[in-house]
C-alpha cells in the first residue's frame, strides 16, 4: 500500500480510539475533540502575555505595521489565486502540476512529495515555531488591546502539530475598538514573516557560509543501463578523478574523459576506484521523434563509423546533415541530424515559408552546419536582429533553404521564431550515463549569494523543495542537507567545531523560514476563518461606515462573503480544476 493509504488507516484507527474514549468520559478537561483532532487547553501563560503587553505604545505600532504588510499580501494573493485558477483551466496536465495535487497541499512529510520523512523532525520543528509565534502574536495583541483570553492551545492530528490557538473573550473582543481587532488579526502573520526574516538571515549569513562544496563531480544519480549504473556508480558518489587527473567540477570532468577512449578509470570520493566502459547512450528522447530511437537505446556506430564516446558521435555527424545509425541491439535508423524545431505561427521562420506548426529538423545556417539545439542557439546568438539568413532545414524528408529576416530576441540577438529541442534530432546523448549534482547552485542560493537582494533570496530558497518539477532549470528537488546530499558538502569555518550538526541547523532555519513564510501568504487569504476574512471584513467596516449610505452591515457582509467564496472557488481549481476545459 502507498504511504497515504497507510496513513489513512492509521487515522480512521486513532479516530476510533479518540471516541472511544470520548464517549466513556477519560479524556482530562484540558484535551478537546473536533473530529479526528484532539485540543489542548491551558489557561497559562496569561500572565506572561500581561508582562510582555505593558509596552503598549510600542506593541500597536508593531501592529500598525503588521496591517499594512498584510492587506498588501491579501491583495497579492487574491490576484495570485484568481490568475493561477485560471491557468489551471486552461492548462493541460503537466509536471508542475503534481504541485496542487491534493496530497501535496497538506503539511505531512512522507505523504506531501515535497516533504521527505528523512526531514520530518527539522520540519515538525518549523511548523511547531510558526504555530506557536502565530497564536503567541494573536494572544499578545489582545492583551495590549485589553481583550481577555479565555484559553491558549494546540491543535495535534494523532501526534502531528495541525495548529494552534488562542481563545479571546467574545465579549470583550466586540467591545474592543475596530482598529485594535485589526491590529489582533494582523499579528499573527506580521510575526511569521519576522520569523522568516530572522531564520533565513542566519542561515543566509553563518550558517550557510560555514558549508562548503566537496571536491569533485557530485554524483545525483545515474541513468538505468548506462555504463556509470553498470560499473557500480550511484546517488551520492563524486567522481574526484579520472585516472590521475583530478577533477573538481563538470567542466573538469569532460575534459578528462575527453583525453580518454572508451575505458575509463574513475575514482569515486577520493578512495574508490572503478573501470567505466563507455558507451554512446540515449538518455533523453522525443516520443515519436523523426529519429525512431527512444531513451534507453545505445548507438554502436554513426555513418558506418564506430562510436563510444560522445565526442565521436558528434564527430561522425560534422559533415554529413544526415545520420545513419546502427544501436547494439542491431536495429538501424535513418534520419536527419540537426536541431529539431517547431515553427511558430505568424513568426520570422513561418513568413518566410517554413510550416508553421510543424516539426523541421534545421541542419545548416548561412552554411554553417548545426549538430544539435545547442548549436543553433549559439549560431543564432551571434546574429542581428533584421538579419536576414539562408536557414537550411529537412521538412517531410526534403532539403529547403528558407531566406529568414530575424526577428528580435528578448536578449537583443536575432530570432528565428521556432521552438528547439535539446539534443540532435531530439536525442540526448551520454557515453556516461551520470546525472550531476549541481551542489554548487543549491549552496549559492541558500547563502544568498544567488540573488542581488535579501527578498530575492529569499525567493530562491523558497522555491528549493519544488525545484526538479521542470521550468526552473535545476535538475533536482532540494529539501535541506539530508541523506546523501550530505556527501557533496563538507563543513569549515566557524561552526567547524559542530561538524555534521551545521547541517542540521541549516535544515532547521531553512524549514522554519519557509513554513514560517508559507503559514504567513495563507492566513492572509481573504476568506474566513482566515485572518485574512478578518482583517476583510474590518477594513471594510472601516471603509464603509465613512460612506454616506444606509445597510452598512449588508454591504460588508456582502463583500466579506463575495470575497471569501471567490477564493474558496479558486482555490478548488488550483488543486482540482487542471485541464478542465482544454
Amino acid at each position: 500500500m502507498s504511504t497515504l493509504t497507510w496513513v489513512l488507516v492509521g487515522l480512521a484507527l486513532y479516530w476510533a480510539i479518540l471516541l472511544s474514549l470520548r464517549n466513556r468520559g477519560l479524556l482530562p478537561e484540558y484535551v478537546g475533540t473536533q473530529g479526528p483532532i484532539i485540543t489542548l487547553h491551558t489557561k497559562r501563560g496569561r500572565v506572561l502575555l500581561d508582562r510582555l503587553a505593558r509596552p503598549k505604545r510600542f506593541w500597536r505600532a508593531f501592529g500598525n505595521v503588521g496591517v499594512g504588510i498584510a492587506l498588501v499580501v491579501m491583495a497579492l494573493s487574491f490576484a495570485f489565486v484568481l490568475f493561477a485558477a485560471v491557468q489551471a483551466l486552461y492548462t493541460p496536465e503537466t509536471t508542475a502540476s503534481v504541485v496542487t495535487e491534493p496530497r501535496n497541499v497538506v503539511v505531512i512529510p512522507g505523504v506531501n512529495d515535497f516533504l521527505p520523512l528523512s526531514v520530518a523532525p527539522e520540519i515538525v520543528f518549523g511548523l511547531l515555531v510558526a504555530l506557536v509565534v502565530h497564536e503567541g502574536a494573536h494572544g499578545l495583541l489582545c492583551r495590549v488591546e485589553d481583550i481577555d483570553i479565555e484559553s491558549m492551545g494546540v491543535a495535534l492530528l494523532a501526534i502531528v502539530p495541525m495548529g494552534a490557538f488562542v481563545e479571546p473573550n467574545h465579549e470583550s473582543q466586540e467591545k474592543a475598538d475596530r482598529g485594535g481587532r485589526t491590529r489582533m488579526f494582523a499579528a499573527g502573520v506580521t510575526a511569521n514573516f519576522l520569523v522568516t526574516i530572522i531564520a533565513f538571515a542566519l542561515l543566509f549569513g553563518p550558517v550557510a557560509g560555514s558549508i562548503a562544496v566537496a571536491p569533485g563531480v557530485a554524483v545525483g544519480g545515474t541513468f538505468a543501463g548506462s555504463p556509470a549504473d553498470d560499473a557500480g556508480i550511484g546517488q551520492g558518489d563524486r567522481i574526484t578523478a579520472v585516472g590521475s587527473q583530478p577533477v573538481a567540477d563538470d567542466g573538469e570532468l569532460d575534459d578528462a574523459l575527453a583525453g580518454t577512449d572508451g575505458e575509463a578509470t574513475l575514482t569515486l570520493d577520493g578512495e574508490r576506484e572503478v573501470t567505466v566502459d563507455r558507451e554512446v547512450s540515449v538518455v533523453e528522447a522525443v516520443e515519436s521523434g523523426p529519429s525512431g530511437l527512444a531513451a534507453g537505446d545505445r548507438i554502436a556506430s554513426v555513418n558506418g563509423q564506430p562510436v563510444t564516446t560522445e565526442s565521436g558521435f558528434r564527430e561522425a555527424l560534422a559533415d554529413r546533415p544526415t545520420a545513419t545509425v546502427e544501436t547494439a541491439a542491431g536495429q538501424e535508423r535513418t534520419f536527419a541530424a540537426g536541431a529539431l524545431s517547431t515553427v511558430v505561427e505568424d513568426s520570422p521562420a513561418s513568413e518566410a515559408g517554413m510550416p508553421a506548426g510543424q516539426q523541421v529538423v534545421i541542419t545548416a545556417v548561412d552554411g554553417e552546419r548545426v549538430v544539435d539545439g545547442g548549436e543553433l542557439t549559439t549560431v543564432l546568438q551571434g546574429t542581428e536582429p533584421g538579419q536576414t539568413v539562408e536557414i537550411e532545414a529537412v521538412v517531410d524528408g526534403e532539403v529547403e533553404t528558407y531566406g529568414v529576416e530575424l526577428g528580435e530576441h528578448p536578449e537583443g540577438y536575432g530570432q528565428v521564431g521556432i521552438q528547439v529541442q535539446p539534443g540532435v534530432t531530439g536525442l540526448v546523448v551520454d557515453d556516461l550515463g551520470v546525472q550531476p549534482y549541481p551542489a554548487g547552485t543549491y549552496l549559492s542560493i541558500l547563502d544568498g549569494e544567488g540573488s542581488a537582494t535579501f527578498v530575492g533570496a529569499i525567493a530562491g530558497a523558497l522555491v528549493l523543495p519544488i525545484a526538479g518539477i521542470g521550468g526552473l532549470g535545476l535538475p533536482f528537488n532540494f529539501a535541506g542537507f539530508t541523506g546523501h546530499v550530505t556527501e557533496f558538502y563538507a563543513v569549515e569555518g566557524a561552526l567547524a567545531p559542530l561538524g555534521g550538526g551545521v547541517f542540521l541547523l541549516a535544515n532547521l532555519l531553512f524549514w522554519t523560514g519557509w513554513i514560517n513564510l508559507n503559514l504567513g501568504f495563507f492566513n492572509c487569504i481573504p476568506a474566513f476563518p482566515l485572518d485574512g476574512g478578518h482583517i476583510l471584513r474590518t477594513s471594510t467596516e472601516a471603509v464603509v461606515s465613512r460612506l454616506p449610505i444606509r445597510g452598512s452591515y449588508e454591504l460588508t457582509k456582502t463583500v466579506t462573503i463575495s470575497v471569501g467564496v471567490t477564493m474558496l472557488f479558486g482555490l478548488l481549481l488550483m488543486v482540482f480544476g487542471q485541464g478542465l476545459l482544454v
